[in-house]
């Protein structure tokens, strides 16, 4: 991957954001004075700038599609499990080009690296609700067609 991976610039914009999601600082100086006091090298700095400017852009997008899922209000979810949502929220909601697996695997990563031991589960189960919301999987049928395929003129089941 040549701009470097995506996978550690999302581990940056989990710390990068933590600091955003407790202080309310401008998510401009938060990057600036992440990239100063830590070493990037090996990280799609691009992506990590998209995920530091966004997250905090869409916020209240990101908590209304994600309020529906939870058991609790958003706030008083732990912040760092809050900063991991936002990002896979994030993800499905606006990054078309990442599959649904990719981003709820990363999302579980994440959350196994940050945050409490079975804070992962929590993140996962959340996360798959809202791919069902925003990223519906297209019904299949019990040919493993899907009905859009049925649909399609020249396609026809096989016994």
């Amino acid at each position: 991957m040549a701009g470097g991976s995506r996978h550690a610039a999302r581990q940056a914009a989990v710390q990068a954001l933590y600091q955003w999601d407790l202080t309310e600082q401008d998510p401009d100086d938060i990057e600036a004075h992440f990239i100063q006091q830590h070493d990037l090298e090996g990280i799609d700095r691009a992506y990590f700038h998209t995920l530091v400017r966004d997250v905090p852009l869409y916020r209240q997008e990101i908590v209304a599609n994600l309020q529906p899922c939870l058991d609790r209000e958003f706030a008083s979810v732990d912040p760092v499990e809050r900063v991991i949502l936002r990002i896979g929220a994030y993800e499905l909601e606006y990054q078309h080009d990442i599959p649904t697996k990719v981003i709820i695997n990363e999302a579980v990563e994440l959350a196994k690296t940050f945050s409490a031991e079975y804070a992962y589960k929590f993140v996962n189960g959340v996360l798959d609700k809202l791919a069902e919301r925003l990223r519906p999987r297209p019904e299949q049928s019990p040919s493993g067609l899907t009905t859009e395929a049925l649909n399609e003129p020249g396609t026809a089941l096989k016994d």
